[in-house]
């Protein structure tokens, strides 16, 4: 049997020409292309002479975003608009066909939309006849749209009415996406589409509204009822599929009772609510939320204007002034809108005077990051960094803060909002051009993924099909997927890039006129700015950035290109007037030093880390104000990794030994140790060193200056000759645990031995002056804070010898010691000196801190009472018992001895428990069986919390606190350190109380109880 053929040709033969020409054009699957334009249906368009497509039809399609999914949807219409039999030859399978044939916008149009949206494909499959609203589309005016949409749903009943709602809406939005698909520039079109989208919801709303009436029945009328709409819908900028944020209100008509007309309100708000957000057979449009409102979602979903001004006068917080930036009007009485309007609005410009702004305005940004789910991070269009929110929310920060002054700003429209502000001088104006040209593409990056599929989404696709037919809908014909994230990720990149320096380039050109182009924001407005940032002295900062940036030195110009972002570095603090401040007093110490300047420039994550630790603590300031070179960290490869003690002391050693003059050495050795806690600090407020890693690297820095110290004082005392003494410097307390923090004194005691035949008092007389030369080399003022020691642990106290002998020692602990003594030597630890003389003293106080037999009952019972003479009277006056965190509840002092009672009754016998910290001790008490694990974890986490706020106190405030700071400020500063969020304030008061509390049980259990 021979092949079939059309025209003489084997069909074989032309499929196969057909299937090229249509790989040419951009179908993915020409040869599946191929036989759906072969259908009966579309056989008119098939010349079987040339074996070409007629009319042009399948260039139409390949100029779609998706062309395989165009014609797919394409035929599946057809075939539905067949089996419809219409009666109307406008809408008829022949009437469709005969459209197709005429090259044009009307033919773009309805190939565009099957192309770019699977969603509505399935809707004109289900209603073929709504072909007709792509081809025809026009522009529709709110009251058209409106019109239309109660035409459809008048009189009909209820299920019959939601299904007429949706039916109409989607056949409007056929119509809004034709003309935005089809238009020449995307992102020219796309405030004209958004504006579309929330006219087609405004009139759902209203076609909503008048179903709730209709089921209601008559009554209705004896309540007024508006609808405001707010967020994108309010500001006339709503996606394709978005939530719609309302707010109802509701007046009594006239001669009606509030409560009758509350009630009646309540009823038709919940059915408009129904009435678009509930499925039907036709689906649904979206969810209403009107959670917006007074109280949220515990509020009353209907008020009065009066009751709304009530609220919003005494209680409102400022993001929801922020959010009634875009209240308008859309459904219902359209006079008691404008009421309401009128009444609100007043508030809204006044919120950026209000007391607690600031904080608010950071709460604000904290809920917007919050919610960025960690796997979506880096594909959100809407929360990313660079996203959405970030123009967003700047701009709409802006308008509060302007906007009080300058009615131009008041624009509920986000492009319109920013123009505004680049035409009054509020930003930089090509600023303001490329924020408003990337607003653009991720709006319309955004509509084009929801419109695919009509779901709410705000992610960038993964899938190369999906990218693919998002790039080619926004115009890259070429490489589609790999170019639409290239240009998205650009985009993202200078939203980010303008976001963190919207606020601040022009504060900037307000205080050193750097331009006749950017000065429009007066001092006043500057001011304004700094102080709705967050800066407590507007008038300080802006002393301090004239200083940095006015004139034309190469400082200058530089300070000028790094501030714009510091600034905002600095307004993410708790205290950014001291960051700023303190940057100003390094900057005018080192601007004239090539290296500092190009480090900031250079490595960026010196600057941040820089702006962040000045900002968050007046610690980190005063070190740097002491040595500004200490800045010089920062750029130091090793980044912020502490060094090992021996890595000091070799550094120190040999900076030392380049000096004639022992003063002259320490102060080179202290340069050091300025330099590593800059680090150690650094590393703290970077989050990047825990408690535990704070102790080890502050004790390991105290025991190379020690060391150091040390061998300079030996050399002076001794002159020419070596001095008859052997010396060790013995750590304690919470230099021996290595449990130190930052402020802590060095606990230490001194012994000595004669290295030759010398008289004992004579060898005293030496290792006294020896000490003595310590403690002033260590004390004195230098780059450093000063290193004091405390030898107040030795025997006898303050009225013992400053230093004794090995022997005197051994005499005093063998006739004289109390238990406390042996106590405080289970944190003994040879730091300093001579190591053999360490050791010997080691060996001498193991036997009495670790006694083999353990603790006998008697010295049990002595150190429980010792501990509540600690706790009733060594508390401070005035102190909070609950709040200190060395003796109140569950405090350091608790946990301490708590884990040396352990050690005191069982070292003797277990050697793991020979520790000196308090962590490991516990943890050791674990593995031996003296401790449950669950108890040992309480204590830990008492302990630990105790220890990073008592460090991070010192950081914020610049000086010593053992109290849990209750101020909110206060807290906010110190919760940031420890790792809380911002805004923690009376929260770290809590979150204590509630450690504590579950510690001092187990310290009940354990220490006096067991």
């Amino acid at each position: 049997m021979g092949a079939a053929s059309v025209g003489g040709r084997p069909v074989g033969a032309r499929s196969s020409t057909a299937a090229a020409r249509l790989a040419r054009l951009g179908f993915a699957d020409p040869a599946k292309a191929a036989t759906l334009l072969s259908t009966p249906l579309l056989a008119g368009f098939l010349d079987p002479m040339d074996e070409v497509f007629a009319d042009g039809l399948a260039e139409a399609l390949a100029e779609s975003a998706d062309p395989d999914q165009a014609l797919l949807a394409l035929v599946r219409v057809v075939e539905s608009l067949d089996r419809a039999d219409l009666d109307r030859a406008a809408t008829s399978t022949a009437g469709l066909l005969a459209a197709l044939r005429v090259p044009g916008t009307g033919r773009r149009r309805l190939l565009a939309v099957l192309g770019s949206s699977a969603a509505l494909g399935d809707h004109l499959v289900r209603h073929p006849e709504h072909w007709v609203a792509a081809t025809t589309a026009t522009d529709l005016d709110v009251e058209d749209r409106r019109a239309a949409m109660c035409a459809a749903v008048r009189d009909l009943p209820y299920a019959d009415a939601l299904d007429a709602l949706r039916v109409e809406y989607r056949r409007q939005l056929i119509g809004v996406a034709a003309i935005d698909l089809t238009a020449a520039d995307p992102l020219d079109r796309m405030p004209a589409t958004a504006a579309a989208l929330a006219d087609l919801a405004e009139a759902a709303l209203e076609g909503g509204l008048l179903i709730a009436r209709q089921e209601y029945g008559p009554g209705h009328e004896r309540c007024r009822l508006a609808v405001i709409a707010m967020g994108k819908t309010g500001g006339r900028e709503l996606n394709y599929v978005s939530d719609v944020d309302v707010i109802f209100v509701a007046e009594p008509a006239s001669g009606v009772a509030e409560d009758e007309a509350m009630a009646i309100g309540h009823v038709l708000a919940t059915g408009v609510m129904k009435a678009c957000s509930q499925a039907t057979s036709e689906g649904t449009l979206w969810p209403v939320d009107a959670a917006l409102r007074p109280e949220g979602k515990q509020g009353q979903l209907v008020r009065t204007v009066a009751s709304h001004v009530a609220y919003y006068e005494r209680w409102a917080k400022t993001w929801e002034f922020q959010a009634l930036l875009k209240a308008r009007c859309v459904a219902g009485d359209m006079d008691l809108g404008t009421a309401y309007h009128a009444a609100i609005s007043p508030m809204v410009w006044e919120a950026a005077g209000r007391e607690n702004f600031v904080e608010d305005v950071q709460a604000m940004r904290r809920r917007v990051e919050k919610h960025i789910p960690a796997a979506e991070a880096q594909r959100q269009l809407k929360l990313g960094k660079g996203g959405l929110r970030d123009v967003e929310f700047s701009v709409q920060l802006m308008q509060l803060v302007h906007g009080r002054s300058d009615p131009s700003l008041r624009s509920p429209t986000t492009l319109e909002a920013l123009a505004a502000l680049g035409a009054g001088g509020y930003l930089a104006r090509e600023d303001a051009a490329t924020l408003d040209t990337a607003y653009r593409m991720l709006r319309s990056l955004e509509h084009r993924i929801q419109l695919f599929r009509l779901r709410r989404t705000h992610l960038m696709p993964t899938s190369p099909p999906d990218l693919r037919r998002l790039g080619r809908a926004l115009g890259y014909p070429r490489d589609s997927a790999a170019e639409i994230v290239k240009a998205w990720q650009a985009q993202a990149r200078e939203v980010r890039r303008i976001h963190e320096k919207l606020f601040y380039r022009p504060l900037l050109a307000a205080v050193a006129r750097l331009s006749r182009d950017e000065h429009g924001l007066t001092t006043a407005a500057a001011r304004d700015r700094l102080k709705a940032l967050g800066f407590g002295d507007p008038a300080g900062a802006m002393r301090h950035l004239e200083s940095l940036v006015t004139g034309m030195s190469r400082r200058a110009a530089i300070q000028r290109h790094l501030l714009p972002v510091m600034l905002g570095w600095f307004a993410d603090e708790a205290d950014p007037d001291a960051g700023l401040l303190s940057f100003r007093r390094v900057s005018d110490e080192l601007g004239s030093t090539h290296w500092y300047l190009k480090m900031l420039r250079d490595e960026g994550r010196a600057a941040e880390l820089l702006a962040h630790s000045l900002g968050r603590s007046r610690y980190a300031a005063d070190l740097l104000i002491r040595s500004p070179e200490s800045v010089a960290v920062l750029g130091d490869p090793a980044g912020l990794k502490p060094r090992s003690a021996a890595a000091l002391i070799a550094t120190m050693t040999a900076a030392a030994g380049r000096q004639d003059d022992p003063d002259q050495a320490m102060a080179a050795a202290r340069e050091i140790r300025a330099a590593e806690l800059a680090r150690i600090t650094f590393a703290v407020l970077a989050g990047e060193l825990d408690q535990r890693g704070l102790g080890n690297a502050l004790s390991d820095l105290t025991q190379a200056l020690v060391q150091v110290a040390l061998a300079l004082a030996i050399a002076r005392i001794g002159g020419t000759e070596p001095v008859p003494v052997d010396m060790a410097v013995i750590a304690m307390g919470s230099f021996g645990g290595r449990e130190m923090g930052f402020g802590s004194d060095a606990d230490v005691m001194f012994v000595h031995r004669p290295n030759r035949e010398v008289s004992e008092a004579d060898a005293q007389a030496v290792a006294v002056r020896i000490v003595q030369e310590l403690v002033r080399l260590l004390g004195g003022a230098g780059p450093d804070p000063g290193l004091a020691l405390d030898a107040d642990l030795r025997p006898e106290g303050k009225n013992g010898p400053l230093v004794r002998s090995l022997e005197a020692y051994a005499a005093y602990y063998e006739r004289w010691a109390l238990t406390w003594e042996f106590q405080a030597l289970l944190r003994a630890r040879p730091v300093a000196g001579d190591e053999r003389l360490g050791a010997d003293f080691v060996d001498l106080v193991n036997p009495l801190r670790y006694p083999p037999n353990g603790i006998d009952p008697k010295a049990v019972l002595e150190i429980r009472r010792m501990k509540a003479r600690v706790e009733s009277e060594r508390l401070p006056r005035g102190a909070e018992p609950r709040l200190h965190l060395k003796l109140g509840p569950g405090g350091m002092t608790d946990v301490e001895w708590t884990a040396q009672l352990l050690q005191l009754r069982y070292a003797g016998a277990d050697p793991a428990l020979r520790v000196t910290g308090t962590v490991e001790a516990l943890e050791a008490a674990v593995a031996g069986g003296f401790l449950a694990a669950e108890s040992a974890a309480i204590l830990i986490d008492a302990w630990s919390l105790a220890t990073s706020i008592r460090s991070a106190n010192l950081l914020w405030r610049g000086r010593p606190s053992d109290q849990v700071p209750s101020a909110v400020r206060d807290g906010d500063g110190v919760g940031r350190i420890i790792g809380r969020p911002p805004g923690s304030g009376t929260a770290l008061v809590e979150q204590w109380m509630s450690t504590g509390r579950h510690a001092r049980p187990v310290v009940r259990a354990e220490f006096y109880d067991s």
